[in-house]
């Protein structure tokens, strides 16, 4: 199998080692220099430093020219491993260039809509390229522990089984088990949430709340998530699976979080921009905080954990502010 990975951030490089122990892979960095520095390296410094890269692997430049994208035809699938908001280029350009291979991301977030309302990426392949067929790989999973070829679960999910079936044959292995789901809004909504959540999650732990409190926030976090994605048309079985409960789990209370950690370094009091700038990697909670909340608004769907997240992201409110905030909701019932 051929498989090219579009984004040589750390989970598109630790996906890519992963299967060039089976597949002819290509991992495309978004420079040449970029590139350059893995050959000459042999390991990716700048995202998962300590992790050899396979002497199969095969590393080059992608861009969304049509002489670029053309050429991806000869692969057997496209796996999108860039941030969110760079999906709709490439599918458009896919789209354009007539790509008939299975092309899935990875990228856990929304983007924006010509109607302005915040959309998720599979509705955003309905509206530029529907006749392309897409998917989605998510599930709880921490990039240095799959290079390290640590036992994990994931979720291939799309509306065409040649999708779901292509990434089971692309990943699935001895270390890495790959479910089917076509409950694409399900899958997707749980890790765009479980993100903000897991900013949550880190200023609760960073103002040492206790784990009492870690535990509702997760609880009633999922219940969130949930009714947003009743009110999207997707199945409440889904936020119980891998993608919903099991990627919240893990993104709430992993030392290695990326937007765990922003909330841990929110709540000692630093900046936004300045918590963001110190990972070096993206944490798309961030970004995906507004969106999700303009997305519940528009629905009628209460989120008050999200919405409180967005107030201190955006500078309305302080951590302290808004646990307080959460605290002095009026009872109800579960």
């Amino acid at each position: 199998m051929q498989i090219i990975v579009v984004g040589a951030g750390a989970w598109g490089t630790a996906l890519a080692v992963s299967a060039a122990k089976r597949h002819a892979v290509r991992l495309c960095a978004r420079s040449e220099a970029a590139a350059a520095a893995l050959r000459q390296d042999g390991e990716n410094r700048a995202y998962l430093a300590g992790v050899a890269l396979p002497a199969a692997l095969q590393l080059g430049v992608a861009t969304t020219h049509a002489k670029h994208i053309g050429a991806l035809q000869v692969a057997d699938l496209l796996v999108l491993a860039t941030p969110a908001k760079a999906v709709p280029e490439w599918l458009a350009a896919a789209a354009l260039a007539k790509l008939r291979i299975p092309i899935v991301w990875l990228s856990k977030g929304l983007v924006h809509s010509p109607s302005g309302t915040p959309e998720l990426l599979h509705e955003a392949a309905a509206r530029i390229a529907p006749a392309l067929q897409v998917g989605v790989l998510s599930g709880p999973s921490f990039a240095q522990e799959v290079a390290a070829g640590l036992p994990c679960a994931l979720v291939a999910a799309s509306l065409h089984a040649s999708v779901r079936d292509a990434l089971a044959e692309a990943f699935h292995c001895a270390n890495m088990r790959v479910y089917g789901n076509d409950d694409v809004a399900g899958v997707e909504l749980g890790g765009a949430v479980k993100n903000v959540l897991a900013i949550a999650a880190g200023v609760c732990d960073g103002l040492h709340l206790g784990t009492n409190a870690r535990a509702a926030l997760v609880t009633r976090g999922l219940a969130e998530m949930a009714r947003l994605g009743a009110a999207m048309g997707a199945r409440a079985d889904t936020f119980m699976g891998l993608s919903g409960l099991g990627d919240l789990v893990l993104t709430t209370t992993g030392d290695l979080s990326r937007n765990r950690r922003v909330g841990l370094l929110l709540a000692q009091g630093m900046s936004v921009a300045d918590a963001v700038a110190s990972l070096g990697h993206v944490a798309e909670g961030v970004s995906a905080a507004a969106a999700i909340f303009q997305r519940s608004q528009s629905l009628d769907v209460p989120m008050p954990m999200v919405h409180a997240v967005h107030k201190l992201l955006q500078g309305e409110q302080s951590a302290t502010q808004a646990v307080h905030a959460l605290m002095s909701r009026a009872a109800t019932t579960e």
